[in-house]
């Protein structure tokens, strides 16, 4: 009976290794009956030149053969395709073989003879095994790829140095404290920060530390035994046992009690801990990467946070710009996120209007890149035409920086478009000018305008001194 097989809507690649032609016949023959594309070798030398010529899913293989053996083969595939699954046939079968095959990373082991029914079961569970690792392999692939830094949308040079940043730390241990507004990304830097590490492929585990209570965040980073305190009627493993040989990454890290602190000075300077109620320590191999909205130094000084902790955290910081500080990238995520969320309905929406994108970029954005996203969902939900108009984004971005002036309330007067746009644009200039402490260079890198049209426009609004800059 012949039966189905799917590899991916692939008819599935056998490579048969047998120095018997018998069984390279009749294995080979029942195989291709089943539905197998079977390539037949009669040496492990062979078998090796074609898995250099070609992929396959499945590798059954002797084990004894005159000039090598089949656990030879077995190590050569597992260090040089590891998308492969090998099952390794033998005359002489015993349970020490059995379970050398199994340690070493064979998915099966048979025996000759070889009975119908046995090896066509093999098969199928062990392709079925190698689906799971080519799908295992391509949600890693995806995930690196999502969370790899050239997927972090910005063109601004803050956004560049952030970028060096994570080239720079990824292929390193230490630990790493980002800091940034709420909404500015933090989490998606620790993803790629690990998914440029040599950790790529071990768990990333992520804990918001702002979200539990105390207690129970003590439990959840480091675990617990059973009757380590009420309810707790099971051992359970924590965060930092799970990120082993992975990273570990700890966002609002500022919420942490002083007790809690205590804990985790230890273990970013030993790697080690112990579970609630638990006197065995236990050591972990992990990177840690945190993130905080508030300044810690301030906290230090307000007695909040442990200054040791701080020096300890604080070994490389990669400081996140708000959204504000680089206005010039509003255009490049709004479409980012047009594109992401153009499924279904919003599929008639091929962009914005000029009107709707200056209001975006007039706007502060305080939920930073976040509110930004949450304001293209909605404008796509709610936008009836091909582009986004004005009237598609919320109240709040409508009535942003930029409009709240003091002359919103007194009567209209005749006014040119000249006139009617320079207290804006001063209002922006001079942001821009306080966020970069009154470098001129910086400032009109992130307006996205040259050195000189920038002092015009400071001499124009009479922002040429530091006075009027802290004064306006």
């Amino acid at each position: 009976m012949v039966q189905e097989q799917n590899t991916d809507s692939k008819i599935a690649r056998v490579l048969l290794v047998d120095d018997d032609p018998i069984v390279l016949d009749s294995l080979g023959g029942f195989l291709e009956l089943d539905g197998y594309d079977v390539t037949k070798s009669p040496s492990i030398a062979q078998g090796i030149d074609c898995l250099k010529a070609g992929s396959y899913h499945l590798v059954l293989t002797d084990v004894s053969m005159p000039e090598s053996n089949g656990f030879e083969m077995l190590r050569y595939i597992k260090a040089n395709h590891p998308g492969t699954v090998v099952i390794l046939i033998t005359g002489y079968g015993t349970i020490e073989s059995a379970v050398e095959a199994i340690k070493e990373g064979a998915y099966d082991y048979l025996t000759k003879p070889i009975i119908d029914d046995d090896v066509r079961l093999a098969v199928q569970r062990a392709l079925h095994q190698q689906q799971l690792i080519e799908e295992n392999r391509r949600l890693k692939a995806a995930l690196r790829e999502r969370y790899s830094y050239e997927n972090i949308i910005g063109q601004d040079y803050r956004m560049a140095k952030v970028f060096d940043l994570i080239e720079a730390v990824a292929d390193s241990k230490s630990t790493v404290l980002i800091t940034g507004e709420s909404g500015t990304g933090k989490s998606m830097i620790a993803r790629a920060i690990h998914g440029r590490s040599p950790r790529a492929n071990e768990p990333f585990i992520e804990v918001a530390c702002g979200a539990l209570p105390d207690t129970l965040l003590e439990s959840e980073l480091f675990g617990h035994v059973r009757g380590a305190f009420t309810g707790a009627v099971v051992d359970k493993p924590g965060k930092f046992a799970a990120a082993d040989n992975g990273t570990i990454f700890l966002d609002e890290v500022s919420t942490a009690s002083p007790q809690l602190q205590v804990k985790l000075l230890r273990v970013l300077q030993e790697r080690r801990f112990e579970a609630l109620g638990s006197n065995t320590t236990r050591e972990v191999n992990v990177r840690v990467i945190l993130a905080t909205n508030h300044d810690l130094a301030e906290e230090v000084k307000a007695g909040r946070f442990r200054e040791d902790l701080y020096y300890r955290v604080n070994v490389v910081n990669i400081a996140l710009p708000t959204l504000r500080e680089r206005i010039g990238d509003t255009p490049l995520l709004a479409e980012h996120f047009l594109g992401k969320y153009q499924q279904g309905a919003a599929s008639r929406v091929r962009g914005f209007s000029p009107e709707s994108m200056e209001r975006m970029q007039r706007y502060d954005w305080p939920g930073n890149v976040r509110e930004l996203e949450n304001c293209v969902e909605r404008a796509l939900v709610l936008c009836r035409q091909s582009v986004v108009g004005v009237g598609d984004l919320p109240a709040a971005v409508l009535g942003g920086a930029g409009e709240a002036t003091d002359e919103v309330d007194a009567p209209t007067q005749p006014t040119t478009l000249s006139e009617a746009l320079a207290g804006p644009e001063k209002r922006i200039i001079l942001a821009a000018l306080r966020a970069n402490n009154g470098n001129r260079q910086e400032t009109a890198n992130q307006l996205g305008i040259n050195r000189t049209t920038l002092y015009k426009k400071m001499k124009r609004y009479g922002l040429q001194g530091p006075s009027a800059i802290r004064v306006l």
